[in-house]
């Protein structure tokens, strides 16, 4: 006979230890990266930086990075690179972190989190409702938006070095190459 296994919950999460690196659950399934390296966290210092100059200046809700939980669902925390919540969401912080879907949110991808992020995160994200999900490529100097229509991400919408210009959902948001890129 074989043993079935429970899927996780957050408070099973809440549980794991903290060295360094980075647990989620991902519809209860634990998943389990490295740190990230050097280039990615450089990427997310300067594009969250960016960012949160943006949403501060415009009074259009906050920013955080990770490590910061985002409770999708009991079975689903993630914690992504950098999440933007809009005022209208704010309710949704807790002591838990965000619960449910922010505004935004930012993957940039490395080695050992590309196909998680392309992939499973990218599901995830679709079936929780996030309305903005930006794909960073630090090596390809380029952000994929997608952009949550009719309940589907479609094909994304590529920014790259010369075009990081009214990156949804920020209108009048720009972004010198220079300020992101390493």
């Amino acid at each position: 006979m074989a043993a079935v296994k429970a899927p996780l919950t957050f408070a099973d999460y809440v549980t794991l230890p903290d060295d360094g690196r980075r647990y989620e659950i991902h519809d209860g399934e634990l998943s389990v990266t490295p740190a990230p390296g050097r280039t990615h966290q450089r990427v997310v210092l300067r594009l969250a930086m960016a960012l949160d100059a943006h949403v501060t200046a415009h009074a259009l809700g906050e920013v955080n990075i990770a490590p910061f939980d985002v409770v999708l669902s009991d079975p689903t925390t993630v914690q992504p690179d950098i999440l933007f919540v809009a005022v209208d969401r704010s309710a949704a912080f807790s002591d838990r972190g965000f619960e449910g879907a922010p505004t935004l949110v930012v993957e940039v991808l490395s080695p050992s989190t590309a196909h998680i992020d392309r992939h499973i995160k990218r599901q995830l994200y679709v079936r929780h409702a996030v309305p903005y999900y930006w794909i960073v490529d630090p090596e390809a100097r380029t952000i994929d938006v997608h952009r949550l229509t009719a309940g589907a991400y479609g094909e994304p919408q590529r920014f790259g070095d010369g075009d990081l210009v009214d990156l949804p959902p920020f209108p009048g948001l720009t972004l010198a190459p220079a300020t992101v890129w390493l």
